[in-house]
């Protein structure tokens, strides 16, 4: 049985916060641009979170691949604190993406 010894398995870790933390900075950007109705500009910024989200869950992805082929992966806490922030920084741009849409509604009202 192969393992995945705790250096690679950190550095995914690693990719999954660092993808996952650009996303959800330009979330953020992208909700404050909605406050000022610069919606052009905020899916910009709506579209560069997806590609960041993107890039984390190919990271995630991979991981999963390897352990479905077998490979042992033992869990560490940065694991978990890297599924965490992805997690919800996929729910922050739901949300945002719903901000959107009302933030468009008022402005026609």
């Amino acid at each position: 049985m192969k393992v995945m010894d705790e250096s690679e398995s950190q550095m995914i870790a690693f990719e999954i916060i660092l993808h996952s933390g650009n996303a959800r900075t330009a979330v953020h950007e992208a909700m404050d641009l909605m406050k000022q109705s610069k919606f052009e500009e905020a899916d910009v910024k709506l579209s560069e979170a997806d590609e960041e989200l993107r890039l984390a869950h190919e990271s995630q992805s991979n991981m999963l691949a390897e352990f479905s082929q077998g490979t042992k992966i033992e869990i560490q806490i940065v694991m978990v604190h890297a599924q965490d922030h992805l997690m919800t920084t996929m729910t922050l741009k739901e949300v945002a993406e719903e901000l959107k849409t009302l933030y468009q509604r008022l402005q026609t009202n």
